[in-house]
């Protein structure tokens, strides 16, 4: 105690790791995104039935491996990496910000899952345009304009769906998404289709007075508008389309590589896609083989 080095164990030792979870949920996660804070609150309720009443005193690197080694019998080491994700920030907040006396993160002494391989799904030969024709059959044009503003800006679901009429530049062709993955504002260079879908989108026959949303839902309990519910829709026009194993955000991964296929530099494409690094872009870039054929004949590399 006089060198400074003694720990005060009873709050580590009374503390269980429900009750931890609650109350990250309620400081911590809160002030994340909207779609992240969703995320952890559905990960927290599986790790509250699972590791709950341990303390996190007695949240060993024994018990973090063998409750690792019995998630991944039935789901994706993704996930497992989600989970020891949150249970990692969980103790370092307990330990820097709530003063609990823990020696160390005991997830930072366990091996993590490798992670699973990038998804690599393309729109497929005519699947684009069944895809369209399928969104334009449906009853709420609401869901053909987000599909082609995903493909014409590889914005996120989520961004896109956030959009207010003020953030949209059409003079200047500019989108500003206000808060991205990132918790960071990023401004959307705009296509001139994407200029196209918006101007469609502003000119429609009615906009509510009672929100700046561009892809609104109807008023809540409350009266209050929320964005548009879009998972449903894209499930239904998927099955009419005929089309398999296509997420939403597989036309994020569609728009960049596009963008790489027309011969955009990276540094362009980074600034359209908000990525950071090379490394992150490289992730969602998957270039067809044939495409890169052609670009090699186009510009004579190989050629005497």
């Amino acid at each position: 105690m006089s060198r400074g080095v003694y720990l005060h164990r009873d709050s580590a030792e009374q503390t269980t790791i429900a009750g931890a979870l609650e109350r990250y949920l309620n400081e911590v996660s809160v002030k994340k995104a909207p779609g992240t804070h969703a995320r952890e609150i559905k990960l927290a309720r599986g790790l509250v039935q699972r590791l709950g009443n341990y303390t996190l005193a007695t949240m060993t690197p024994n018990v973090l491996a063998k409750f690792r080694d019995e998630r991944l019998k039935t789901v994706s080491s993704n996930t497992v990496r989600l989970d020891l994700a949150l249970i990692s920030h969980l103790f370092t907040i307990a330990i820097k910000e709530w003063q609990v006396g823990l020696p160390f993160n005991p997830v930072l002494n366990i091996s993590k899952p490798a992670p699973a391989r990038a998804r690599e799904r393309r729109l497929m030969g005519d699947e684009e345009e069944r895809l369209l024709a399928a969104c334009d059959a449906y009853s709420n044009p609401t869901v053909g304009w987000v599909v082609r503003i995903a493909l014409a800006t590889a914005m996120r679901k989520e961004e896109i769906l956030k959009l207010r009429r003020s953030d949209v530049d059409l003079t200047h062709r500019i989108a500003t998404v206000q808060i991205d993955k990132n918790q960071e504002t990023r401004h959307v260079p705009l296509s001139a289709d994407a200029v196209g879908v918006f101007e469609r989108v502003f000119n429609r026959t009615v906009q509510p007075i009672d929100t700046d949303l561009l892809f609104y839902g109807d008023p809540g309990a409350d009266g209050e508008r929320d964005f548009y519910e879009i998972n449903k829709a894209w499930r239904v026009i998927l099955a009419r389309a005929g089309i398999e194993a296509l997420h939403f955000h597989d036309l994020r991964h569609e728009a960049i590589s596009r963008m790489v296929e027309k011969g955009m530099p990276d540094q362009f494409v980074m600034a359209v896609s908000g990525h950071k690094t090379h490394a992150m872009l490289k992730r969602y870039t998957h270039l067809k083989p044939k495409d890169i054929v052609a670009k090699m004949d186009a510009i004579g590399f190989g050629k005497k």
